[in-house]
């Protein structure tokens, strides 16, 4: 059964339990993108993810996939990438030229599902300090990233995107190494995918992402802007 949202922001969701198999981890459809109702949604194991012809929709797939930050795996081309080290990498330097690189057509998908209402819901996360970016950049271009949401010790990855071989699987190394710095527990990746299994990340049952979250999210973390640290290039060291 799939739950139409209050219009109220602070309407409560449904349990996650209740969303369905098929599409997996479909559970609601309405409501809103403010502030309030994507911080509660997140708390709860829930994202939105909807394209230009639908109401807004909301998830919690069972299994989750995540990635430890500590468990951050990095393969033997990747070393010999940063051991280059042609990259340079900060953090919210430029939120908005990574959402608008997450947003552009990709080869294999000539549409998106980062639409303007999506983009706008999450530069005002941004500017209350819990959205974030991570920019990879090359001789000066900002050549591939990622962002997402930071909720205690909890970091929520959206999306990444990459205009040169391997820069968005740097944005992810240096976050994942970042956030283990600082006492991160989890990335919550969503969804399944063989480029993030091989980064690390790992399927786990829903029940078990949600019961950590609970705990989690409530931690201190990093609240807001990050862009305070240095552009570095990475050192393979550290890796």
């Amino acid at each position: 059964m799939i739950f139409l949202l209050d219009e109220e922001p602070s309407a409560p969701f449904p349990d996650v339990s209740l969303a369905e198999r098929e599409p997996n981890g479909l559970l609601a459809v309405g409501g809103d993108l403010t502030p309030q109702r994507l911080i509660s949604a997140y708390m709860q194991g829930i994202f939105p993810w909807f394209s230009e012809d639908e109401p807004i929709l909301w998830w919690s797939p069972d299994p989750r996939t995540v990635l430890y930050p500590e468990k951050i795996r990095i393969s033997r081309s990747l070393r010999k990438t940063l051991r280059r080290k042609q990259f340079q990498v900060s953090f919210d330097r430029d939120f908005a030229g990574v959402i608008k690189g997450c947003a552009a057509p990709r080869d294999n998908s000539p549409g998106t599902w980062l639409l303007p209402e999506m983009i706008e819901a999450y530069h005002q996360q941004h500017a209350l300090g819990l959205a974030h970016s991570v920019e990879v950049w090359q001789d000066g271009v900002l050549v591939g990233g990622l962002y997402g949401m930071a909720i205690g010790a909890v970091f929520f990855g959206e999306s990444m995107f990459s205009q040169v071989q391997d820069s968005s699987k740097i944005a992810l190394v240096h976050l994942s190494h970042t956030l283990s710095d600082w006492g991160y527990r989890m990335i919550d990746c969503q969804v399944y995918t063989p480029h993030l299994a091989s980064l690390g990340a790992e399927q786990i049952p829903r029940q078990v992402f949600c019961h950590n979250l609970s705990g989690w999210t409530r931690l201190p973390g990093r609240p807001g802007s990050w862009s305070d640290l240095p552009m570095i290039c990475p050192e393979i060291e550290t890796c």
